[in-house]
């Protein structure tokens, strides 16, 4: 039996390191295995001398779709993956030239710098399934602004690349998110592994606030709430392609 591809892909060149989402037949969404595979990508990272900074990013035409309704991870471990990202220390860079949606803004919250293109769209869907935003709410709610966070929550609607970096989601969106990025690399890869790593603490601390007071909180409502009739309901009528029976 042949070991299963892995779901994420690793380049290295000039002290970045990039991680990639590879499960592309999912949409990159966040099973159990990919949180799991994702988290030791990063365990690596950490660890490795040679690694400035991460770049994660994706395969596909969606970035991710948030968590894998047929496999999802344990509430718990989307909180540590999370939390690894804010903590990591080396800056983490999202790059994303495609759809985020659900969990997937989790991610994009989580890192210190976010780029995506102008094509992209995002959509924080759980009301429509039924569940809320809970879990990704630790690193999404202190990087937000509150007002216009507030109507994406409560309607799960698309918005574009402006309206993510007018929420504090995006760092910067460009036509090209590459040509965007490279001056930014070239800025990590100038500065002292030291520096870095204690600059990130500061600008993270507030983050990590959050975590260590709402982190259980948070987890424990996200478990109730997926396993109520309305989620049941919700992720029946998503996978079926229908509207949940709340729909009028």
């Amino acid at each position: 039996m042949t070991d299963p591809a892995p779901l994420i892909g690793r380049t290295h060149t000039r002290a970045v390191h990039t991680l990639s989402l590879d499960a592309t037949g999912t949409r990159n969404a966040l099973s159990a295995a990919l949180v799991t595979e994702l988290a030791d990508a990063l365990t690596d990272c950490g660890k490795d001398p040679d690694v400035r900074a991460v770049v994660l990013t994706h395969t596909g035409t969606t970035f991710c779709a948030g968590a894998d309704l047929r496999d999802p991870p344990h509430p718990d471990a989307l909180v540590a993956l999370l939390r690894q990202i804010v903590e990591l220390p080396r800056p983490v860079l999202a790059r994303v030239t495609g759809h985020v949606r659900a969990g997937g803004l989790g991610l994009l919250a989580a890192c210190d710098i976010a780029a995506a293109s102008t094509d992209a769209t995002f959509a924080f869907t759980e009301v429509r399934i039924g569940v809320a935003p809970a879990v990704i709410s630790l690193p999404v709610i202190p990087r937000a602004d509150p007002r216009a966070l507030g109507r994406y929550y409560l309607t799960g609607e698309r918005f574009g690349p402006a309206e993510a970096v007018t929420l504090g989601l995006l760092t910067t969106a460009a036509d090209d998110v590459d040509t965007a990025l490279a001056p930014v690399l070239d800025g990590l890869r100038r500065s002292a592994p030291q520096a870095l790593a204690e600059t990130k603490r500061l600008l993270t601390a507030r983050v990590l606030e959050t975590f260590d007071r709402d982190a259980a909180e948070l987890t424990a409502l996200s478990a109730r709430l997926f396993a109520s009739p309305q989620a049941r309901e919700g992720m029946t009528a998503f996978l079926e392609r229908r509207d949940a029976a709340w729909v009028v």
